[in-house]
């Protein structure tokens, strides 16, 4: 048996607001260190000899997750000038290939980028920007190799299928003027921040690129988009609670850029063009927003007419607009809806949603002048299903429901939401997902998952996946608690800052709550989260280790103090609105109040099973690598600890289709082995 890897102690003293701090592993963080990576690669063995007893159970969960998918299989093409553009899959290939075709014609096929192709001789691919211009006649794409997100931008010669000359690095985003070949993108610096614009005509040298802006705040970033009207681009220059945006005339690409209304503190607006007006989300008169107008020859503040006010609960999240028709896209409690307005007469209809717990969100609906609304919608019994919606007759038709292989009946799981009483009175909306014959009451077996941060809703989404974990008897549940964006703003505000402490109790209440009303019992709750969510596994840990019995969590934000100290670190800055600045002893105290790895005791905790990637770019390696090498040597159980870390890929783990679909299994194979169920 692989002996249990133990990373040395190396103390770092840091005083801050006179508290002495050590941290005895800050050293970790050393990328290029051999020691580090040595011990990287002793834990990964040591994960690996503690689940051998697991990987028959992994290779069968892999072929079954397999054998539910539609390996070769076909996007729903989107009309963008005169083609169509869609990708597909073939079967045993771990990348989607792109292709368009003519529009209205039976030609063949055109591939534009075969992504397994140009991840030959690379662990790792991914596409970032895809944006052909609307005559048809180039493309402009980026690419990731490496897992860090960090891009390279190209433009394609789509006549003759020749990358032109000229890339640039670090791209975050790009769009076309009119005049299909001045292209105009973003960049991100060291800590990645998109921070410069800048205007290149396709073929010429990468150093005659011309530098058009800069964003010096270092709460903000920048990024370019066209309207659908391509009748204007829009440079958005956001942080997390404060929002700008200028305008260019896409048929004047070396014109100037205008400000549409000077920046306000914690303010945000957002354009979109419709005829002579922009229409302006902003939420100036309440943090759930409302629609204003402007004529686009004066669309400063004071012409801005109210089209929407402001309503207390409901969210309006974002604007469509097409030439005869606008779309709100809203949510309400906790759900997301579609309301159709015509502009000309303010008539406003919704569109019916069939479920109680649901997802839908717009598609690619690149036309303006179109009567078609391109919407997905999914539940967590419902594959996700394309619908172009007429806005004119009301009619949907569905495009395509993902096929789910194997014989599966929805009929056979059930679907409900219900609500829990926190501690302070708020109301925090729970999804969940069983097979009909798993039975209530019992104290079922439970995957309760969070996340609570940035305002983002925890979607609720069909897996076929998870399908794996329904049909062993097991509930699937999501907490919807505070500081995510289920409930609009103030559910993002009541989370994050002084009030984040919420986000952690909301899911300890939950948990209480489903273990009460006996949908699950403390021996049979497994918790897990990523990212953002990882920081709410971590934190729910320290506060109540005795309440789960296991942990999974991927690339869990569990270093707080240390990472938002750095602001050298990508993103840091940028979220000391979300999180807090240490360096204010205010904001330091409460992030000390909650932070993992500073709150770390002698005591019990549950099994625990940890995974990252070493290119992870938004949560840095060494924040996992970190937390495991200390609570080794402060647990006081003989609970499993693991931790597995994928040396080629970043943030969203492996970029290949098969092999994350291994990951999958062997994070169920973990849950289920802990649950004792025989897979």
């Amino acid at each position: 048996m692989t002996t249990q890897s133990i990373a040395r102690k190396i103390p770092r003293d840091l005083t801050l607001h006179g508290e002495h701090i050590v941290d005895d592993y800050f050293y970790l963080r050393e990328k290029d260190n051999p020691e580090v990576i040595r011990y990287l690669e002793a834990e990964n063995a040591y994960t690996e000899d503690c689940l051998q007893n697991t990987a028959g159970i992994r290779e069968r969960l892999y072929q079954e997750l397999l054998a539910r998918i539609k390996q070769s299989d076909l996007s729903v093409p989107w009309r963008y000038g005169d083609w169509l553009y869609y990708s597909r899959t073939e079967e045993g290939r771990q990348y989607p290939i792109h292709c368009r075709k003519p529009a209205g014609s039976e030609s063949e096929e055109i591939v534009l980028l075969d992504l397994n192709a140009m991840a030959e001789g690379e662990s790792y691919m991914a596409l970032g920007e895809f944006e052909p211009s609307h005559d048809g006649r180039l493309l402009a794409f980026s690419t990731d190799n490496t897992g860090y997100r960090q891009y390279r931008l190209y433009v394609k010669d789509l006549a003759n299928e020749a990358i032109l000359p000229g890339f640039h690095e670090r791209v975050t985003s790009a769009a076309w003027a009119a005049d299909h070949r001045t292209l105009f993108y973003t960049v991100e610096n060291d800590a990645k921040r998109s921070c410069r614009l800048y205007r290149h005509l396709a073929g010429k040298p990468s150093d005659q690129a011309e530098l058009l802006y800069e964003e010096t705040d270092e709460l903000f970033s920048i990024h370019v988009t066209p309207s659908r009207s391509r009748a204007y681009l829009f440079l958005l220059c956001t942080s997390l609670t404060t929002s700008e945006a200028r305008y260019l005339r896409a048929d004047d690409p070396v014109g100037d850029w205008r400000l549409i209304a000077p920046r306000r503190h914690r303010e945000e607006y957002y354009p979109e063009h419709h005829g002579d007006n922009f229409y302006i989300r902003t939420n100036d008169r309440g943090l759930n927003f409302r629609l204003a107008r402007a004529p686009v020859t004066h669309p400063d503040r004071g012409h801005w007419e109210e089209v929407l006010p402001h309503r207390e609960s409901v969210m309006l999240e974002d604007v469509e607009c097409f030439r005869d028709y606008t779309v709100l896209c809203e949510r309400e409690d906790g759900l997301p809806r579609f309301t159709v307005m015509d502009p000309s007469t303010g008539a406003a209809h919704r569109i019916e949603l069939p479920e109680p717990v649901y997802d839908a969100h717009p598609e690619i609906n690149a036309e303006f002048d179109s009567c078609l609304f391109r919407f997905a919608y999914e539940s967590l019994i419902t594959p996700r299903s394309i619908y172009d919606y007429d806005m004119q007759t009301r009619e949907r038709t569905l495009l395509k429901q993902t096929e789910v292989l194997g014989g599966f009946n929805p009929a056979e799981y059930r679907s409900e939401r219900i609500h829990v009483t926190a501690r302070d009175g708020a109301r925090i909306p729970v999804s969940l997902v069983s097979r009909k014959d798993a039975g209530h009451g019992g104290g079922a077996p439970m995957l309760l998952a969070g996340y609570g941060a940035y305002g983002i809703p925890f979607p609720i989404f069909f897996s076929s996946n998870r399908l794996s974990l329904l049909d062993r008897g097991l509930t699937f549940a999501i907490a919807h608690v505070r500081g995510g964006g289920e409930l609009g703003k103030p559910w993002h505000d009541a989370g994050r800052m002084e009030r984040k402490m919420n986000t952690f109790t909301d899911f300890i209440d939950v948990a209480e709550h489903l273990i009460r009303e006996r949908y699950t019992a403390t021996d049979r709750l497994v918790i897990t989260g990523r990212s953002a969510g990882g920081l709410l596994m971590g934190a729910v840990t320290n506060l109540r280790p005795d309440l789960f019995h296991a942990v999974v969590t991927v690339v869990p934000f569990v270093d707080v103090i240390n990472t938002m100290l750095d602001e050298s670190l990508p993103l840091t800055a940028g979220e000391w609105e979300e999180w807090g600045n240490p360096h204010n002893e205010a904001e330091y105290r409460i992030i000390r109040e909650y932070c993992p790895y500073s709150n770390l005791e002698a005591k019990d905790y549950p099994a625990m099973l940890v995974r990252t990637s070493l290119n992870d770019s938004q949560v840095m390696y060494w924040e996992p690598a970190k937390y495991v090498a200390k609570l080794r040597t402060l647990k006081t159980d003989a609970n499993p600890l693991l931790f597995q870390i994928d040396m080629h890929s970043g943030h969203g783990g492996s970029s290949g289709r098969y092999d994350a679909l291994r990951e999958v299994a062997f994070e169920y194979a973990f849950i289920l082995s802990q649950l004792g169920i025989d897979a």
